[in-house]
């Protein structure tokens, strides 16, 4: 079986108080976008619990450290199908904000899933992608949503980028979730994000924020120009998504040049 894990970029992202179990709950809204990594899982015929290989982007570490094993090793824990190899061509890039981790991770939840026909529910299976990671979860049912607590507690939405355009540019620079929390100051927003999002797009670039932009283009100001660039560039709104070190621009249409981000990671289309 042949998935495609996909990333998604925060509109918007407000850090609205930090709980007393040292995690933050936040508002934001998840939007899938169509970069993808590739994941492949078939049934074992050598081992007898499971293999992993990876290309493209270099993954370091452990695989036990991998969201992909983790999940393989907490489905098996509840339930009982046979070994897998698994293979990931990686191109989400790390520490960028886009849940590329947590998305592999969740789509291997569902993989396993459908395989084995283990008739785990799409709530049986978000409770699951929870204890893997805050993100996890909406990669389930892979829509837009409007998320509260930790990001993990989701409420629908209506809200279509559908036609738009989108860059989105990754500099040489790894933001790292602690470092990014670290920094920021939480406060409760005048206006709930679930209010604001039901603007005309034209209309976020005064009102919608991403808290962690303050410190984090305080820290790495190379990250901010990216933002002010595809401004310059015809962008209605530009943001940089989740704590991580990519920004991205929505376009009405394609713009002519993006060869403005020489040494960037950079990606891009139309959103569906």
């Amino acid at each position: 079986m042949i998935l495609y894990p996909n990333a998604k970029i925060n509109l918007g992202l407000n850090v609205v108080e930090k709980r007393p179990d040292g995690y933050h709950n936040i508002e934001t809204v998840f939007y899938p976008i169509g970069l993808c990594d590739v994941l492949e899982v078939e049934p074992s015929e050598t081992c007898s619990d499971y293999s992993f290989s990876s290309s493209g982007i270099a993954i370091d570490g452990d695989p036990e450290d991998n969201l992909i094993v983790k999940a393989y090793h907490l489905l098996r824990s509840g339930y009982q199908f046979p070994a897998v190899d698994i293979s990931l061509i990686k191109q989400i890039p790390f520490g960028a904000g886009l849940g590329g981790g947590s998305s592999d991770a969740a789509f291997m939840l569902k993989a396993l899933n459908e395989m084995f026909e283990l008739k785990a529910t799409p709530n049986r299976l978000e409770k699951l992608a929870a204890k893997l990671g805050a993100d996890c979860p909406v990669f389930i049912k892979n829509k837009a949503v409007f998320a509260t607590g930790i990001g993990n507690v989701f409420a629908p939405i209506k809200l279509s980028l559908k036609g738009k355009f989108l860059v989105l540019v990754k500099p040489d620079i790894h933001v790292s979730t602690p470092e990014a929390y670290a920094l920021v100051v939480p406060q409760k927003p005048e206006v709930s994000l679930a209010d604001l999002i039901q603007l005309p797009v034209n209309e976020w670039k005064d009102t919608i924020k991403n808290d962690f932009e303050v410190s984090v283009f305080a820290k790495y100001p190379a990250i901010e120009k990216i933002k002010d660039k595809l401004y310059e560039m015809g962008a209605v709104y530009a943001s940089m998504s989740g704590s991580g070190s990519s920004v991205y621009g929505i376009f009405d249409t394609e713009p002519e040049r993006t060869d403005a981000f020489d040494g960037c990671f950079l990606a891009g289309g139309v959103l569906d």
